[in-house]
């Protein structure tokens, strides 16, 4: 049986603990996935962990239970949320109802209560996950997608195969309205992690139902939230985003984070976003769609279960291939993110190509210049000097290697130098990570005294998105950027408790608390005691100190 996650919430700690005995969660088809003693610690918690269902007291200091209830139903819209309360007032009550609680019950709550309520939230739950899962269902929904000819002339805008006044024309006919001043384009995909919905699939590929699962959850979660529109195209969720404006692109990112985390919970499977930057007309839908496209390749070496803007990976999108294409893009993607093994097998299949053209002279410095251009792309995109693409000891000048190397020979000379290049580029990702970290981690301790330092005017400061910035910064630092945060203020918060005679409330204001009563819980938390008996401790050690020098 799968247990969902459930986190009980009360100021009285007395009362946690009866409610964690009180009910055999396990039974009840539940994990007790943490505690927390009031609203704002509630909702960082649910921000680092899968919670489906939240229990919370309303009455409790820095965030009550009814504000607690707002935000995780604005931030989680399926997340079931149980209000309880010593006050039998009808306000609340009615409040509760009007933020979309499951239930409201009056403490003391017994153990029939509570396994009622939570038998009945444990169905629901299991309904709207089954919903998801039943691969007949989705089957019916398969037949009923969208209009086939609707999908082609999206697809066919994307692709840049209809343009202008053509593309407005069609979209009329066909009641397409996607008018908007600036568009991006994501794409989304899903991988099964195990076997257990392969084997369920009826009759049709068990990829195109987990990502018609997928689509129905985007859907599902952006409604409402942005003005956009959906395709399927091999087996990939295509979604074009209508923006009022550029700077819209901060909260495409992060609803897109919010989706691939949904999705992997619901349907056991790896779910990657991908995302071009965005654009301004209809013409330039090709351009996104292609950088979606580009990023999504990263995925094999940044990992899955993220979101993959083209900003974020490559500074300066390539310039598309016009000569040889496919032969050209099998070349850089392997350099940009193949082993040894593919980059020679690439390497050979460009060969064999050129063996296969009778070329002139001529046609054979096109093509030497076009793949000089290539690698010169690909480097100056991570902004790599001329002498780090092609070696330091190569003593060929790139531009004129036509003149000196036959086609057997630039097979050669293309192994050496992918093999550095590849190398190299991987050392400047790494040192790139590192970069990043060390700028955020300083802005950090600039900006730690500023009660409204957030992820969000951090990113906006280091010009990368919020999802990959939580990615590399928890990955490099090992504490998400709000537990490290809280590690720093607290640092320095015990520095100034050692070293002046301050209040507790100035200290707190002085390391970023505008309350001084969640400064002393957060403080409490981390070291065991309150910040006065700390520094009556700190007082004391130094007197002994004193004493043990004088004797």
């Amino acid at each position: 049986m799968e247990l969902y996650n459930i986190l009980l919430v009360d100021d009285e700690a007395d009362v946690l603990q009866a409610m964690k005995k009180k009910i055999d969660w396990e039974a009840m088809g539940f994990c007790l996935a943490g505690t927390a003693e009031n609203g704002q610690e509630a909702l960082e918690m649910a921000e680092q962990l899968h919670i489906d269902v939240v229990m919370t007291d309303i009455k409790m200091p820095y965030m009550d239970g009814l504000t607690l209830c707002k935000k995780l139903k604005e931030n989680y819209r399926n997340m079931k949320v149980v209000i309880y309360s010593g006050f039998d007032d009808f306000e609340f009550a009615r409040e509760a109802v009007h933020l979309e609680a499951e239930e409201y019950l009056l403490k003391p709550i017994s153990s029939k209560d509570m396994e009622k309520v939570l038998t009945k939230i444990r169905k629901k739950l299991d309904e709207e996950f089954d919903e998801h899962r039943n691969m007949n269902k989705l089957y019916e929904y398969y037949q009923k997608s969208l209009p086939a000819m609707q999908e082609q002339l999206f697809m066919s805008i994307l692709e840049g195969k209809v343009t202008g006044d053509r593309a407005k024309a069609m979209l009329d006919t066909y009641e397409m309205k996607l008018d908007a001043p600036c568009y991006a384009v994501a794409v989304l995909y899903t991988e099964a992690m195990n076997r257990d919905i392969q084997e369920k699939a009826i009759p049709i590929r068990a990829g195109q139902l987990l990502t018609l699962s997928l689509k129905d959850i985007a859907q599902d979660y952006l409604n409402g939230r942005m003005k956009f529109y959906s395709v399927i195209y091999l087996e990939e969720v295509i979604i074009l985003f209508m923006l009022d404006k550029k700077e819209d692109m901060d909260t495409v990112l992060y609803h897109l984070d919010q989706v691939c985390k949904m999705g992997s919970r619901v349907l056991k499977a790896s779910v990657t976003a991908a995302v071009g930057q965005p654009c301004d007309s209809l013409d330039s839908l090709t351009t996104s769609y292609q950088e979606a496209g580009n990023a999504m390749e990263y995925r094999t070496i940044m990992g899955m279960n993220q979101v993959l803007y083209i900003r974020d990976i490559e500074p300066s999108p390539k310039d598309s291939v016009s000569f040889m294409e496919y032969d050209f893009q099998n070349l850089v993607r392997a350099v940009k993110l193949g082993d040894r093994d593919e980059t020679d097998a690439a390497i050979k299949q460009f060969i064999e190509n050129i063996k296969g053209f009778s070329l002139t002279p001529n046609q054979y410095q096109l093509i030497c210049m076009e793949l000089s251009t290539e690698l010169m792309k690909i480097g100056r995109s991570y902004k790599l000097r001329t002498k780090q693409i092609f070696g330091e000891g190569n003593h060929i000048p790139w531009q004129e290697i036509y003149k000196h190397l036959s086609v057997d020979e630039l097979e050669s000379w293309l192994q050496e130098i992918c093999t550095n290049l590849r190398h190299t580029l991987r050392h400047e990702r790494t040192d790139s990570t590192l970069k990043l970290t060390e700028q955020a981690k300083a802005y950090i301790e600039e900006h730690y005294k500023e009660n409204d330092l957030s992820a969000e005017t951090l990113c906006r400061y280091l010009n990368v998105s919020a999802a990959y910035f939580s990615t590399i910064f928890k990955k490099e630092v090992g504490l998400s950027f709000v537990a490290y945060l809280t590690k720093i203020r607290l640092e320095h918060a015990v520095e100034l408790l050692r070293t002046t005679e301050d209040k507790t409330y100035v200290i707190a204001n002085e390391v970023g608390y505008t309350e001084p009563n969640y400064f002393s819980y957060v403080f409490k938390k981390q070291y065991g005691i309150s910040p006065s008996k700390y520094r009556a401790n700190l007082l004391a050690q130094d007197k002994g100190k004193e004493n043990q020098e004088n004797g």
